[in-house]
């Protein structure tokens, strides 16, 4: 925020005073501060401040006049006024060249005129362009707000962005899709659109000019093509919520004006997606209790089911996959109150199941499928249309496009996830859920959470379940392994794991003895010590079936 140096020098006080040197430079500089300085100038001097000397410390010596005018210029000023007619007469050639080679305006000011005079009139005009600025830029903040309360959309935002800030500008969302831009070249765009952004590693080239402005610290440099691009986030209660980029071709483009009115444009964006989000969360709301009542109903009213299908837009004669999810925090934050109360049912913004939601449609619209979704507690439920003889594939496809960015995003929660082709009839979409979140348990019980099952891939699980409820073979199972466990318990053994390896390579020594890294005859004495606690023979067939049956069924309820 600074006084234009032409209206300085355009005031009443300075008519008689003449610019030596630099006048046609005087537009682009701009004054901030003014101050008396004679030497040493030291660090006595900052950026873009008007400096008035008499001299006096010079003594008359161009050199050492020369030497206090070259320390000013390093310093950053604006321009220097030098009052003649008592400590200096005239102004040297070299001192004239050293002013043109940096550009720099050297006013000769009268000896009558007060240093007092002079100060006090230029900070009431820095003052009252100081208080003209705010006043523009509460204004501005003020018709930006009103945009978007009026429901006007980021085009007509970014419109009105523009109109003050006059730089090129890109809109997007947290996924960086380009919501709008202003003003920037389709070779650009498409920089934007495919490209990974690198941040520069230089510093900026802002560096001392606007540090003590609060968007400073945020702001971002990046080199697109070979333009410069800064970058700043657009956030509501910790969550981005997408990005603001404007264009810069010279340092003097951005100005205290310009800097309040992006941080004012921050404001309205995060408004307006905070009111998207909003409507879209109401949306969601309808879509849930429709698809709960279509995964949870046995016996669903169909042409019921069609009607509101076909209002919410869903088309339900398409073939669809059912996954089911479900969300856990993972080890490492399990000790944190606060992320345990960051539940599906607080608002839109702090809602995993809002960015699941979103990472959802971005995966269908990846894939070109359609999609229909919903949440019950921490349970995410999927149909995803899929080709007839596709499932596996287009399932993996969605999924891995969806746990990539959620391992982006949340990085405290992981995804479990539970797969079932649909069944075609009038209870399909219940059994393929019900069979679905049966594989969800399944792979949970036996893998832990972070994991992805296929219901086809469960059935020997299925069966061991169905079998292991029994009563009667659960007194098998006990009686035919239980001196196998009470061996490895006493003796720190494992003979389990040893028959099970001789069983998967079907009875061959050497290989099972490589397998468990055993010397043969160590694996031999152990097969014999199998053989003595079961009294059950490893050449017989039906022995051996007997003894994987028990070991695997008391695998599975070890498990449960």
């Amino acid at each position: 925020m600074g006084l234009a140096a032409k209206k300085v020098v355009a005031l009443s006080i300075l008519n008689d005073s003449v610019i030596k040197v630099g006048e046609e430079y005087i537009d682009q500089k701009s004054v901030e501060w003014i101050s008396v300085i004679e030497m040493p100038v030291e660090n006595f001097v900052r950026e873009n401040e008007f400096v008035l000397t008499t001299g006096i410390g010079c003594h008359g010596d161009p050199k050492l006049l020369e030497q206090f005018v070259k320390d000013v210029i390093q310093s950053g000023a604006s321009m220097l006024g030098i009052a003649t007619g008592r400590y200096v007469f005239d102004f040297p050639d070299q001192l004239i060249t050293l002013a043109k080679k940096h550009q720099f305006p050297i006013i000769d000011i009268p000896w009558d005129i007060r240093f007092g005079d002079i100060m006090q009139m230029v900070l009431e005009e820095i003052n009252k362009d100081k208080k003209t600025e705010r006043q523009q830029s509460e204004e501005v903040r003020q018709e930006l707000i009103n945009d978007v309360l009026q429901s006007k959309g980021l085009e007509e935002i970014a419109d009105g962005i523009y109109k003050h800030i006059k730089l090129p500008i890109i809109i997007n969302d947290y996924v960086k899709k380009i919501r709008t831009s202003k003003h920037v070249e389709k070779d650009i765009i498409s920089i934007f659109t495919h490209e990974e952004m690198i941040p520069t590693q230089d510093p900026s080239m802002f560096e001392g000019t606007y540090v003590d402005h609060p968007l400073y610290p945020h702001m971002e440099e990046y080199k697109v093509g070979e333009q410069r691009w800064y970058q700043l986030l657009i956030a509501t209660n910790h969550r981005k919520q997408g990005y603001l980029w404007f264009r810069l071709e010279k340092k003097e483009d951005l100005t205290w004006f310009v800097m309040n009115v992006l941080e004012h444009s921050l404001t309205a964006c995060a408004l307006y997606f905070l009111k998207e989000n909003a409507i879209e969360m109401t949306e969601i709301r309808l879509k849930d209790n429709f698809l709960l009542q279509l995964s949870k109903d046995k016996k669903p009213n169909e042409q019921d089911l069609k009607s509101k299908a076909q209002l919410l837009g869903y088309d339900l004669d398409l073939t669809y996959l059912c996954i089911v999810g479900e969300i856990s925090w993972k080890e490492e934050y399990a000790d944190f109150p606060k992320l345990k109360k960051d539940s599906p049912t607080t608002s839109s913004l702090q809602s995993i199941n809002y960015y699941i939601q979103k990472e959802v449609t971005n995966a269908a619209n990846l894939l070109d499928r359609k999609t229909m979704a919903t949440f019950d507690e921490n349970e995410v439920i999927i149909y995803l249309e899929t080709d007839h003889h596709l499932h596996t594939e287009t399932a993996n496809q969605f999924l891995d496009t969806i746990d990539r960015r959620l391992n982006e995003l949340l990085t405290e929660v992981e995804m479990s996830w539970g797969i079932a082709a649909r069944k075609n009839n009038n209870s399909g979409f219940y059994e393929s859920y019900y069979e679905a979140k049966t594989a969800l348990e399944i792979g949970q019980q036996q893998f832990g959470c972070g994991e992805r099952i296929f219901f086809k891939d469960t059935r020997i699980n299925r069966l061991l379940i169905t079998v292991s409820s029994d009563s009667t073979v659960e007194q098998i199972v006990q009686d035919t392994i239980k001196p196998l466990i009470e061996y490895d318990k006493k003796r720190k053994t494992d003979l389990i794991q040893t028959f099970m390896a001789y069983n998967k390579y079907k009875g061959n020594v050497s290989q099972t003895a490589r397998a468990l890294n055993l010397h043969r005859q160590s694996l031999l004495y152990r097969l014999r010590n199998i053989e003595s606690l079961t009294q059950l023979s490893l050449v017989n067939s039906d022995d051996v079936f007997l003894l994987e049956l028990s070991i695997r069924l008391w695998m599975f309820r070890k498990i449960e």
